[in-house]
C-alpha cells in the first residue's frame, strides 16, 4: 500500500501516519504538509527514519507541487490538511477558504487526473451546526449541514466538493466527520492541551462564557483507527460519523483537569464568550458501527491521567510552541476578555 497523507505533520495526521507505518497499515506513506504554525516535524520523529516514509514540504494550494506528488501514484489519499481553529477563522476567514476549499478541490483534481485510489476526506461534526443543551437528538449523516463559524462553513464546502467529485466523476471518495479529538501532540491552542499546559504552569484557564457548551470527545487514536476502517470498508460516496459517544461540558472537562493535576480550581476563569459559540455537538456513530465495525475506546476520564502525564513529560515540546508565534496569538485572544 502506498498512501499520500496531507497535513501529516499536524496533530491528527501525524497520529495516523505513525500508526500506518509502525503498525504496518501501509508500506509507503508520503506526507504533504506546509508546516504552518500547527504543523510540527517533531510529531513525526518516531518514523522519520522509516524506509517507507517520505516528506514533501508543500501547500495543498500549490497545484504544480501537488500534481508532482500525485504523479508518482498512490493507492489512497487521506486528506487531513486544513485550517482548523474556530477562533482564528473568526478573526480572519480568507485563509480558511483558500486552504480548506480551494486546496481540497486541487487535491481532488490531481487524484482524478492521476487515477489515484480511494480519497478519504477527513471532516468535522461542526459542519452540522449546533444543538440545544436540552435536545436529546444527535446528528446523523443525513442531517442537513448548518455551519456556524467560517471554519465550519469552509469544511462543509469541502465536503460538498469531495462528494460532488464522486457523483460527477466517479472518484472513489469517502467522507468522515469526527467529533472533538484529544490526545498527545495536540497543538496547545486547543481547549484540552491549553488547559493542561496552563495548569502545569499555574496560569489561568480561560473558560468561554458559562462553560456549559457540550462537545463529544474522542481520543485521536480511536479516530485514526476509524479512518483505517473507512478506507477498508466504507462505500464510495458515503459519509461516516466517527463519534466518541462521550458528551461532556467544557466546565466538566476543566474541573476534571484541575482535579487530575491537583491545582487550585480558582485557576478556572470565565472569559467573554466566543462569537456565535455553538452550544452542543453530538453525532450518532451508528452507521460507522454497523458498516465499518467502528467502536470508540474508553471515555476521557479513563485516559486523563495518561494524557496529563504525557504533557508533563513533554514540557519542552509544548514550551517551544508556546514561546513562538503562539504567544502573541494567545494574548490577542484572551487578554482583557
Amino acid at each position: 500500500m502506498r498512501w499520500i497523507v496531507t497535513g501529516g505533520a499536524g496533530f491528527i495526521g501525524s497520529w495516523f501516519v505513525r500508526a500506518a507505518l509502525q503498525d504496518g497499515w501501509a508500506s509507503e506513506v508520503t506526507v504533504v504538509d506546509a508546516l504552518t504554525y500547527a504543523g510540527n516535524m517533531e510529531n513525526l520523529e518516531p518514523i522519520l527514519e522509516h524506509r517507507g516514509f517520505a516528506f514533501v514540504h508543500a501547500d495543498i494550494t500549490d497545484a504544480p507541487a501537488i500534481d508532482e506528488v500525485f504523479s508518482r501514484g498512490a493507492d489512497a489519499v487521506f486528506h487531513f490538511a486544513a485550517e482548523s481553529h474556530v477562533d482564528r477563522s473568526i478573526e480572519s476567514a480568507a485563509q480558511f477558504v483558500c486552504t480548506n476549499v480551494v486546496g481540497t478541490q486541487l487535491l481532488l483534481d490531481a487524484a482524478r487526473k492521476h487515477r489515484t485510489g480511494r480519497f478519504v476526506h477527513v471532516s468535522t461534526d461542526e459542519v452540522y451546526g449546533s444543538l440545544e443543551l436540552d435536545d436529546p437528538a444527535r446528528f446523523t449523516e443525513d442531517s442537513p449541514m448548518n455551519p456556524t463559524s467560517p471554519y465550519a462553513a469552509s469544511k462543509a464546502s469541502s465536503d460538498h466538493l469531495a462528494l460532488a467529485a464522486q457523483r460527477t466523476h466517479g472518484l472513489d471518495v469517502v467522507v468522515t466527520r469526527c467529533s472533538n479529538n484529544y490526545g498527545p501532540y495536540q497543538f496547545p491552542e486547543k481547549f484540552i492541551p491549553l488547559f493542561i499546559t496552563n495548569a502545569l504552569d499555574r496560569q489561568p484557564l480561560p473558560l468561554y462564557g458559562d462553560g456549559k457548551n457540550v462537545r463529544d470527545w474522542i481520543h485521536v487514536e480511536d479516530h485514526a483507527r476509524g479512518l483505517k476502517l473507512a478506507f477498508e470498508k466504507g462505500r464510495a460516496g458515503e459519509v461516516y460519523n466517527l463519534g466518541g459517544e462521550c458528551e461532556r461540558s467544557n466546565a466538566a472537562i476543566a474541573k476534571a483537569i484541575v482535579a487530575e493535576l491537583g491545582v487550585d480550581a480558582g485557576l478556572i476563569q470565565p472569559v467573554k464568550d466566543r462569537l456565535a459559540h455553538d452550544r452542543r455537538y453530538a453525532i450518532d456513530p451508528a452507521k460507522a458501527r454497523r458498516e465499518l465495525g467502528f467502536l470508540p475506546g474508553p471515555k476521557i476520564e479513563a485516559r486523563l491521567s495518561e494524557l496529563t502525564r504525557w504533557y508533563k513529560e513533554h514540557r519542552a515540546w509544548w514550551q517551544r510552541i508556546k514561546a513562538g508565534e503562539y504567544r502573541s496569538y494567545y494574548e490577542k485572544m484572551y487578554k482583557g476578555r
